[in-house]
């Protein structure tokens, strides 16, 4: 037993109520275990990742009330697991910096908007016509747009805030339409340009690409190759093609690189600071203003 940990017959005693149902006894529990303090936190991580998976239900819902979780590590786990579930890994994000931050409103966001989104589609309609009810919906009706002035507020890689402020960056303005899109049946793909992200169409027989943080507009093949010249980096056809696997979400998904520091740094930023992207070219100095305002010039008609 370390020094930390609870007695055996404490720890007994505890794990015994853990499932226990009635309102009374699981608020004595949550008022013990809080009196508790770190040793109480201890017993419930390592019965979170104990063998008896009904215990560790309950031990990470006691988890969560406490504010004990630690959010950081289980989103770190989710990445290295190699997990290309985008919704839960945004979310995850979200709880590093927010830990007692529920899904919820999240969800019951994208799933009004695509509920509002289902109201204006017409059957049968093709992908193009369908991505354009989603520009309507998102970018006219609820006023998404591109975050220029504040590209770098650490807000804007937060859904909820997105959602809340309306505001965001390429990343989370497509990871909304994406996850809208999903709701609506609509097969999209994430993308990862260099400096940029966007949802792709693979339906029918010419693909198109959707800028979320150009409200929506629609590009072309040659428009990005039109970008990567601008840009002064060759093309490669291969960062449109589908991933397997659901894989293409984690182009929008970050990795970790070290652990991550908290202290010095504004709250919102905190859990970003030891993650980066999973797309990070080096890129030639003449691009980075054209990067930095995030404007798109599409190809010549």
């Amino acid at each position: 037993m370390t020094a930390d940990a609870l007695p055996p017959a404490t720890a007994g005693a505890l794990r015994a109520l853990l499932d226990d149902p009635t309102p009374q006894v699981r608020e004595a529990l949550l008022e013990e275990l809080r009196r508790q303090g770190e040793p109480g936190l201890l017993f419930l991580r390592e019965t979170s990742d104990g063998a008896d998976a009904a215990l560790a239900v309950h031990a990470r819902r006691f988890l969560r009330e406490l504010g004990g979780e630690d959010t950081v590590q289980m989103f770190m786990e989710f990445i290295r697991s190699f997990n290309y579930e985008l919704e839960t890994g945004l979310l995850m994000l979200e709880r590093t910096v927010y830990p007692a931050l529920g899904p919820a409103d999240t969800h019951g966001f994208l799933d009004a908007a695509a509920a509002r989104c289902r109201q204006l589609l017409l059957t049968p309609s093709s992908a193009r016509d369908k991505c354009l009810v989603l520009n309507r919906v998102l970018f006219h009706e609820y006023g998404f747009r591109g975050e220029a002035e504040n590209y770098h507020d650490p807000r804007n890689s937060f859904l909820h805030q997105v959602i809340r402020r309306r505001r965001g960056i390429p990343l989370t303005l497509s990871a909304i339409y994406l996850l809208v899109a999903q709701r609506c049946g609509i097969e999209l793909e994430p993308i990862g340009l260099p400096g940029k992200f966007m949802a792709a169409c693979n339906l029918g027989s010419e693909p198109f690409y959707i800028d979320a943080y150009e409200r929506g507009a629609f590009r072309t093949e040659d428009d990005l190759r039109a970008y990567f010249r601008q840009i002064e980096m060759p093309f490669d056809p291969a960062v449109l093609m589908p991933r397997p696997g659901g894989r293409g979400a984690g182009a929008l998904l970050p990795q970790p690189r070290q652990p991550i520091h908290r202290r010095a740094r504004p709250p919102e930023s905190q859990a970003l600071c030891g993650i980066r992207p999973r797309v990070r070219p080096r890129l030639p100095p003449s691009c980075r203003t054209h990067l930095m305002t995030r404007k798109f010039t599409p190809s010549p008609t």
